[in-house]
C-alpha cells in the first residue's frame, strides 16, 4: 500500500490510516484488519483515488456507519472509503439535500427540528445517508424510496450523475443501487412535507421508547437480521423455532427479539455468519421460509 499512501500524500486525497480493525467500524463489531482507511476530502479526490485503485487493480469498498455489513475475520487486503467528509445539509422549505455521510439519525432530528415530517422513521437506523440510500433503509412501514427525489452518484466510469427515484427501482430493503455498487451515492435529495414540531417529536419519542422495550440495543448488533416476508414478521418465524437464546460461540438469537442477532460475549465474524445460517437453514426446514437476509456479506471468498 505504500505506493498508494504516496500517491494519497502527493494529490491531496484526504486523510489516511493503515491498518485498521473493522471491529471498530461495524455495529456488530467483529472483522479483521483493513490495510487501508481513506477519507476523500470531496468528490474530485474520491475521484482521483477510484482511479488509481482502479489502475492498480485494488480492492476497495466504500463503507458507510457499518451498520448492515459483515466483514470476515480474515484481513481486507484493500481500501476502505470512508465519506464522513461528504456531510453537508441544506435545507430549502421541505427539500433537503444531504451529503452521503450525514447521520440519518441525525439528519431525522435536524427534519424534526425544521418542521418537516416523513423522515421520523429513520430516528432508530444506524446509517450514514448514502448506506441508507443503498440498502433503501426503513421502518414502521416506510423507507427511503418515499422520501428520495433524486441522488447524485459516481458511475463506474467515474462520472457524476443524477438518477431520479425512478430510475433506483426501490422494493423492500433493496435498491438500484445495492444491485450495481459500483455506482457510489455522493448525496441525495429528500423531499419532505411541513408537520408540527411538537407532534414530530413526540412521535420519534415514542418509538424511541418502544426500541428500549422491545430491541436489544444494548449488545452490537446489526439491526433485523432478516427481512420479514409478505404478510408475516421473520421474528415470530424465529421465535417458532424455538430460537431465541440459540449461540454460536459469542453469537447469540436475541431473547428480546428473535429477529436480531447481537454479540453477547467477544464473537468472531464466523460465530455471526454461522448463526445466520444456522437460523436461515431451520426455518426453511421447519416452516418452508427462505427467509432473505438483510445483511452484505464482504470478504468472505
Amino acid at each position: 500500500m505504500k505506493d498508494v499512501i504516496n500517491y494519497i500524500k502527493k494529490n491531496g486525497i484526504g486523510s489516511f490510516k493503515e491498518n485498521v480493525k473493522l471491529s471498530c467500524n461495524t455495529t456488530y463489531k467483529v472483522g479483521g484488519v483493513a490495510s487501508l482507511f481513506v477519507w476523500p476530502k470531496n468528490v474530485d479526490k474520491l475521484i482521483l483515488l477510484l482511479k488509481k485503485l482502479k489502475k492498480d487493480g485494488i480492492s476497495y469498498k466504500v463503507l458507510g456507519n457499518g451498520s448492515n455489513v459483515i466483514f470476515s475475520d480474515k484481513n481486507y487486503d484493500g481500501v476502505i472509503i470512508k465519506l464522513d467528509l461528504f456531510d453537508d445539509v441544506k435545507i430549502n422549505d421541505t427539500v433537503i439535500t444531504a451529503g452521503a455521510g450525514v447521520s440519518l439519525v441525525k439528519l431525522s432530528y435536524k427534519a424534526q427540528k425544521e418542521g418537516l415530517t416523513g423522515l421520523e422513521f429513520a430516528s432508530g437506523i444506524p446509517a450514514s445517508v448514502g448506506g441508507a440510500v443503498f440498502m433503501n433503509a426503513g421502518a414502521y412501514k416506510s423507507d427511503m424510496g418515499y422520501i428520495i427525489s433524486q441522488i447524485k452518484v459516481l458511475t463506474p466510469d467515474l462520472k457524476v450523475k443524477t438518477l431520479y427515484n425512478k430510475d433506483l427501482k426501490y422494493k423492500y430493503r433493496t435498491s438500484f443501487l445495492k444491485d450495481n455498487p459500483e455506482y457510489i451515492c455522493l448525496c441525495a435529495t429528500i423531499v419532505l412535507r411541513h408537520g408540527d414540531k411538537a407532534l414530530i417529536k413526540e412521535l420519534m419519542e415514542t418509538r424511541r421508547q418502544k426500541r428500549l422495550m422491545t430491541q436489544p440495543l444494548e449488545f452490537p448488533s446489526a439491526g433485523s437480521v432478516f427481512r420479514n416476508p409478505s404478510d408475516d414478521f421473520a421474528g415470530r418465524l424465529i421465535e417458532e423455532c424455538n430460537l431465541k437464546g440459540y449461540r454460536i460461540g459469542g453469537a447469540k438469537v436475541s431473547e428480546k427479539h428473535a429477529n436480531f442477532i447481537v454479540n453477547d460475549n467477544k464473537a468472531s465474524a464466523k460465530d455471526v455468519k454461522d448463526l445466520i445460517d444456522y437460523v436461515h437453514d431451520k426455518v426453511k426446514k421447519e416452516k418452508n421460509v427462505d427467509l432473505k437476509i438483510e445483511q452484505e456479506f464482504v470478504n468472505w471468498e
